[in-house]
């Protein structure tokens, strides 16, 4: 896609905005950003919607958005996965989303897709006997379902988060279950239960 260094930056301005606050920014608040007129602006954001490079709902606010083809220069290596925040494999932590990134050109020679997959920082020692210990990073994919005895990324009605093997018991209930005999299982009903994704990999940094 040919695009200009001023459109490039409009962009940028639009998936950060939309990744930190949840909505895209005006014309106005571009036009400032950029220190154009908002003329200027706009003449861009019709030309990148012609390009395929932004769509927008013309009977809703801030909802320009990047096109699913349009990566910018940061974003055009498969290697270069979404490092979303860190999961607890002790007792669960708060759930937040950090939007950092991961490149696995920096850990292996073979490239790899991004497509559903997420990376997360283990912190804590409870799946340890499943060789995934404090610091590591656990790959997963994105899915909301998994199977007994996959390893999956669990978000509980707290809204609490924690990486453990998943077990469906006869009687419905949920085991979430620690690698390592130190830590006790938590238990609970299906409904306080979200799973979030399956851990499909582990990279360590020695």
């Amino acid at each position: 896609m040919n695009l200009t260094p001023k459109q490039q930056k409009i962009l940028t301005l639009i998936r950060d905005s939309r990744l930190t606050r949840g909505y895209s920014p005006t014309m106005q608040e571009l036009a400032d950003e950029l220190s154009v007129s908002k003329v200027t602006v706009f003449e861009h954001v019709e030309a990148l919607i012609k390009k395929g490079a932004l769509q927008r709902d013309a009977n809703k606010a801030r909802s320009l958005e990047l096109t699913e083809h349009c990566l910018l220069p940061d974003e055009q290596r498969p290697t270069r996965l979404p490092l979303v925040g860190s999961i607890a494999a002790g007792s669960p932590i708060d759930a937040v989303e950090d939007r950092q990134f991961l490149d696995l050109e920096e850990v292996f020679a073979q490239p790899a897709s991004s497509g559903d997959v997420f990376v997360l920082k283990v912190r804590g020692d409870s799946m340890i006997d499943d060789q995934i210990a404090d610091g590591d990073f656990v790959v997963c994919r994105k899915t909301n379902q998994a199977r007994n005895g996959q390893t999956v990324v669990a978000l509980v009605d707290t809204g609490e988060a924690t990486l453990k093997k998943f077990y469906k018991e006869r009687n419905g209930r949920i085991r979430l279950q620690p690698a390592n005999e130190a830590y006790e299982p938590i238990w609970v009903e299906p409904e306080q239960l979200q799973v979030q994704g399956i851990a499909i990999g582990v990279i360590r940094a020695f």
